[in-house]
């Protein structure tokens, strides 16, 4: 990625992004840092700096990022199914599959 395109994104995120849990003076003084991509456990910003990402992309990706088995399990999903509620008496295989594991590992009652 480009310097110049981390310049504009970091120009339309001032203009358009709304940051929570934020100091906007600072953000306004510092701007944005614009995290581009990632690799197991370390993202990049638009210099190509490596950052550990200690909060696991808020919590979300645990298993890190770019984990293969992870994108193939969800790939091959997406294909299939990938979604659909539990509405008006209807289920689905990965619904029942995962209560199943859930109802396994809970306590008793």
């Amino acid at each position: 990625m480009s310097v110049q395109n981390g310049s504009k994104w970091i120009e339309q995120d001032s203009a358009h992004c709304l940051h929570p849990f934020t100091n906007f003076k600072a953000l306004n003084d510092k701007g944005s840092r614009v995290i581009t991509r990632a690799e197991g456990i370390y993202i990049y910003d638009e210099h190509d700096n490596k950052i550990l990402d200690g909060m696991a992309g808020l919590w979300c990706v645990n298993m890190g990022y770019n984990c293969e088995p992870l994108i193939e399990a969800a790939t091959n999903q997406l294909k299939e199914l990938p979604y659909y509620n539990l509405f008006f008496q209807t289920t689905h295989p990965p619904a029942v599959e995962l209560s199943t594991l859930l109802a396994e590992v809970a306590p008793e009652g």
